[in-house]
């Protein structure tokens, strides 16, 4: 069977560890095998040592999984979790097939301009930085994996796929 890392900021939601093992059960349920970054028993003398077990946890996991499903949804702001982006990256960087999903489809541009209170017909933010504007949903360095608004969709994408 095949193993996907199921990528996203639901890390940080209270009921964490629940929602990690629905997405694990979806993913059974279509003949794959969900690999949740909280499925790591990881321990730390510090904060610090504790953060970079985690992360060397997680790389294990992505190292080990055959896809990859992000979420990409925003997350405090117009654009994702950076270590959600930083774990897209790194599993393209291995070769992995990645698949993300978005719950706001609009481009980037627009959700940045909203977010930041701007004009539809700005195309500056506050520092006089240009705000990125290819029509696209997401940075243009990985907005081509974002297939769709849930993971649902994403699941059923992949075995259509299969």
């Amino acid at each position: 069977m095949q193993k996907i890392y199921l990528a996203g900021p639901e890390v940080f939601l209270e009921n964490c560890k629940e929602y990690g093992e629905i997405l694990k059960e979806k993913c059974r349920a279509t003949g794959f095998i969900g690999l949740f970054p909280l499925d790591n028993e990881v321990q730390g003398e510090s904060r610090a040592e504790l953060a970079k077990n985690i992360r060397e946890a997680n790389i294990g996991l992505i190292r080990s999984c055959d896809i990859v499903i992000a979420n990409l949804s925003p997350f405090r702001g117009p654009e994702p979790d950076s270590g959600t982006v930083w774990e897209v990256g790194f599993a393209q960087g291995l070769g992995k097939e990645v698949l993300g999903y978005c719950d706001d489809q609009r481009d980037l541009k627009s959700k940045t301009q909203e977010l930041l209170g701007l004009a539809p017909t700005s195309s500056r933010d506050r520092q006089k930085l240009e705000i990125e504007d290819f029509g696209l949903t997401h940075n243009l360095m990985y907005a081509e994996v974002v297939i769709a608004y849930s993971f649902d969709l994403c699941l059923e994408s992949l075995c259509r796929s299969r």
